[in-house]
């Protein structure tokens, strides 16, 4: 097995001092029971609508039904252990969800990428799910290894399933969520990357299904020069519920981050969030961050919580900032569009899709794209219906 998913699980709680003052404490262990049972009033669940989770935060029980099938490329083997068996998880959780899917892990699924491997393919593992299940993906790069990662996630589960990404010195690893499960379906996860010296780590997220979905990529550097993306794309009909917390964690000189993740939301009780958290530590110098957010509201129905945050310990860095922008569909695009005699609803279909595009193709999945593509005709085919 490689070294990297060897560390045994620790129990920590984090409190970051830097010579002023310490930051506050952040609570992460792989045991459930030190994280209180969240009320809605804490900071990282004020937005979360508790009773949409039916107990995957304190009393659900895992009893899940698995389908999980991967296609094959050469020098990546993609393996399904039963419960907690196969390579010990580097990942720590820092919320009581993680902990219990990652204590209580019905299946352990292992992408294992072998050094210097460039695949000629992507891997593609689709995760159908049903009942309550929880699991646990790792996906190993080895040094100097470069492949592409597809988790596309499906079913009407209550699912708590983490992803944590191992990025080798020198590598460049692609893993990207697709959910597109059930409108009925809950799903929890968090997402860890730890990004190794001069290594690359694009991590996307793509939210379509599901009544519930809540993701939370966090990445970590290993050694100096890692580079780490993370790009979102999110559609949220009537009463649906997408949120995303991304947390880039600097304390490595001379890394980079990008984060860029942009909503569309349509209909009475769509509601999308979206919490940036960039912390640089004193010892991440020279370093280039940037986070965007942008929400496109289709009508009056929806919801768009977007709150960045920045905190630097040092002033020793290349760029270090953040936007986020909220709006309605633009008036005079979809007219000009018009006076070129396109219909308004097609001009609506057009300006949707290309609010869209540049995430998409960052993503640089053509598959992706698509299914993107036939979600917002979809969405906005049943708006033109209703």
């Amino acid at each position: 097995m490689p070294t990297a998913t060897q560390s045994t699980p620790v129990r920590e709680k984090e409190v970051v001092v830097s010579g002023k003052d310490a930051r506050p404490a952040k609570v992460r262990s792989t045991d459930p029971s030190d994280f209180v049972v969240p009320t809605g009033r804490e900071e990282e669940w004020r937005f979360t609508p508790l009773r949409r989770l039916h107990g995957l935060h304190d009393s659900l029980e895992p009893s899940g039904t698995w389908s999980v099938v991967a296609n094959d490329v050469a020098g990546i083997d993609v393996t399904e252990f039963e419960g907690t068996n196969g390579p010990l998880p580097r990942f720590v959780p820092s919320d009581r969800i993680a902990a219990r899917a990652l204590a209580q892990r019905e299946r352990t699924i292992f992408v294992d990428i072998a050094p210097e491997v460039e695949a000629d393919a992507a891997v593609r593992v689709r995760i159908e799910t049903r009942g309550v299940a929880f699991g646990h993906i790792i996906v190993n790069a080895g040094h100097h290894s470069k492949a592409s990662v597809t988790l596309e996630f499906a079913g009407d589960a209550r699912a708590a399933i983490n992803v944590e990404s191992i990025v080798g010195d020198g590598a460049h690893l692609s893993v990207v969520q697709l959910h597109e499960q059930d409108r009925t379906a809950v799903h929890n996860g968090e997402e860890q990357a730890y990004v190794g010296r001069d290594a690359t780590y694009l991590g996307g997220v793509v939210l379509l299904g599901g009544d519930l979905v809540r993701v939370l990529p966090r990445v970590e550097y290993d050694a100096p020069g890692g580079s780490a993306r993370l790009l979102g794309a999110l559609l949220a009909g009537p009463g649906q519920h997408h949120e995303t917390r991304t947390y880039i964690d600097h304390s490595e000189p001379h890394c980079s981050s990008d984060v860029a993740y942009k909503a569309v939301l349509q209909g009475e009780g769509a509601h999308t969030v979206w919490i940036g958290d960039v912390y640089v530590r004193h010892t991440a110098t020279d370093i280039d961050t940037y986070e965007l957010n942008r929400n496109l509201l289709l009508d009056d129905g929806p919801r768009a919580d977007s709150v960045p945050n920045l905190e630097l310990e040092t002033g020793n860095v290349q760029r270090a900032g953040h936007a986020s922008v909220t709006g309605k569909l633009d008036a005079d695009q979809v007219f000009y569009l018009q006076s070129r005699g396109i219909s308004a609803a097609d001009a609506r279909r057009l300006v949707v899709r290309g609010f869209f595009t540049d995430i998409m193709e960052r993503i640089g999945v053509a598959e992706l794209t698509e299914r993107v593509t036939l979600a917002v005709e979809a969405a906005l085919e049943g708006e033109a219906h209703a």
